[in-house]
């Protein structure tokens, strides 16, 4: 296919391939099972239809669909008390608990903005997000009260809520739980007391229906370059991005059973987490933080049958000593992500073998898109999303479409080329929060520019080679890290690895790899990890190795490459 075709001949191509490629019995439009109205309907739907049902299972502690339409009704309330409108923006500076979820709906319910704070954020980073948003109210731990106190001077800060694990972990809890979150209540002067501020308001009259178009979230992308930036989130996005992988990528009803660890102020933790559950009016397991034991328990005790983890995750499951103590027989769908570890052949073939189950990879996506923009599902016949290299992110959700075109010139490049992957999703940001500029960059005519390299290949298909600002050109040859770090995360010796480039003056630049070691193979030597990879890559690919004693990792578990520092030659 020649660039030069029209977008509307490309995209009908595209169209055609998708059609031929599509799996069988995965549904081709997303699913609605109440429509396409605001999320909180979904909220009030169920807690009709089922007020019983836990919609959140937290060590035991349960909140039902009634109670948590209920409670977000009070916060509403409570919200509006305090002279919060519509349109508004409340932080919310909380680690997983009831509560988020709690405040998260009831900030939608009243038409204010909800503004997720990273619980590892520093006062810096904190009154940067304060400051964006010009948030009046905030909604914290009480353990994390001391961060925003710092930063009260310098903010529009007039109101801070406060709430407790304490309030929520029985004193018996269901399965083990970290000491963590064991703490006792903190007394926080001046701030108001979230759930005995609930139990004391009068009984709300329900708000009207929220309008799914209205700005519902402002989600901070990573701000790996320069400062995080809002993208601009209304509930129709939500329910879209739901929608869209009901029964496609995550196939849920309201009788299954999910678990999730990942963090909900992160964009992929408030879609598994916060929404897929409830859109499907489904039962969520919901841990702190991720703990190996407390993960297989509550598999075991819950029956749950649908979770997500870092490939990471997974393998610490199988390699745990007391792996084999629990039942994890209900699991019917594992997703994993590819972060540190990258997913391949042998890790899917022991978790099967183990479990019964077969990992498969989640999709691709970014803030930006709400992520969830692929599915991989129904690809894993023969590891063929495995071994369709370079990296297999699989199909657009129904609704989304990617396209192709050159960095420099935005014109479309052939299928099999390499360039920008753009995509143009229904769940696409409305704009950067503030940031009119950055809108007009990288939002063009509708489309997204991801600033990740990528090609469609003749069937149809998305491989993501990484980001530009990644990819390093060896003497005019082109090495993408996340290429490296896949091979180099089935090395035996390998925890985890960050690859970067190093400027050169012979080679223009050469990669990099810093590597964490797994602790049983302390004192492995960098130029045998290097002839290791020698065997199994180009010449021009194989990095220099520097051991690190651990991985700078963001709060999403990412690896900080912008902290890896390659000024001085390795010693190997």
């Amino acid at each position: 296919m020649a660039a030069r075709l029209s977008e509307k001949e490309y995209m009908e191509q595209l169209h055609a391939l998708w059609n031929k490629t599509w799996p069988k019995g995965i549904a081709r439009t997303p699913q609605y099972p109440h429509g396409e109205v605001a999320l909180t309907e979904y909220l009030r739907a169920w807690a009709k239809q089922r007020p019983q049902r836990p919609a959140v299972i937290f060590y035991g502690h349960v909140t039902t669909y009634a109670d948590l339409d209920q409670q977000s009704d009070r916060f509403a309330a409570l919200l509006q008390a305090k002279g919060v409108r519509k349109g508004d923006r409340v932080a919310v500076f909380l680690p997983n608990c009831p509560q988020f979820h709690i405040v998260f709906f009831g900030i939608l319910k009243l038409g204010a903005i909800h503004v997720p704070v990273s619980p590892l954020s520093r006062a810096f980073e904190l009154a940067y997000e304060l400051n964006d948003t010009d948030a009046e109210v905030i909604v914290a731990l009480d353990q994390l009260a001391a961060t925003v106190d710092q930063v009260r001077g310098e903010t529009k800060l007039r109101e801070v809520i406060v709430t407790s694990f304490a309030d929520v972990i029985p004193a018996e809890p269901s399965i083990p739980t970290p000491d963590s979150i064991r703490t006792p209540r903190l007394a926080v002067p001046g701030a108001t007391d979230l759930l005995p501020a609930l139990a004391a308001m009068p009984v709300p009259v329900p708000l009207p229906p929220a309008n799914p178009n209205d700005i519902a979230a402002l989600n901070y992308t990573g701000g790996t370059t320069g400062m995080p930036k809002g993208c601009v989130h209304t509930q129709g996005d939500m329910v879209y991005t739901a929608a869209a992988n009901h029964g496609i990528s995550v196939a849920a009803d309201e009788d299954s059973i999910f678990l999730s660890f990942f963090p909900e102020f992160w964009i992929a933790g408030e879609n598994f987490g916060l929404i897929f559950p409830l859109f499907a009016g489904a039962a969520l397991v919901l841990l702190a933080r991720w703990d190996a034991v407390s993960t297989l328990a509550a598999i075991d005790k819950y029956k749950v049958n649908i979770t997500a983890m870092p490939v990471d995750g997974a393998v610490e499951l199988m390699d745990h000593p007391r792996f084999k103590e629990f039942d994890l027989s209900s699991l019917t769908q594992v997703r994993v992500v590819s972060f540190v570890k990258k997913l391949n052949p042998d890790y899917r073939k022991r978790w099967k073998d183990l479990t019964g189950t077969i990992l498969t990879e989640a999709s691709y996506g970014m803030t930006e898109t709400h992520t969830s923009n692929t599915f991989t599902a129904g690809f894993q016949d023969g590891d063929f999303d495995l071994i369709s290299q370079p990296i297999f992110v699989g199909l657009p959700v129904p609704g989304a479409e990617f396209k192709i075109t050159d960095f420099e010139t935005g014109e479309l490049v052939p299928f099999g080329s390499e360039g920008e992957i753009r995509v143009r999703t229904p769940s696409l940001l409305k704009s950067y929060w503030n940031k009119p500029e950055a809108t007009a960059e990288l939002l063009v005519d509708g489309w997204l520019r991801t600033g990740d390299i990528g090609s469609i290949d003749t069937d149809g298909f998305l491989h993501f080679l990484g980001r530009r600002k990644e990819m390093l050109k060896v003497k005019g040859m082109s090495v993408f890290p996340p290429e490296i770090e896949a091979l180099l995360g089935q090395h035996p010796a390998v925890l985890g690895s960050g690859v970067v480039g190093r400027d050169d003056p012979d080679k223009g630049q050469v990669p990099v790899a810093f590597i964490q070691l797994k602790p049983e193979a302390i004192g492995t030597k960098p130029e045998d990890i290097r002839a290791w990879c020698a065997e199994r890559m180009a010449v021009y690919k194989v990095p220099e190795v520097r051991i690190i004693t651990a991985l700078p990792m963001t709060a999403t578990g990412k690896v900080k490459k912008q902290e890896l520092d390659v000024k001085t030659p390795a010693a190997s």
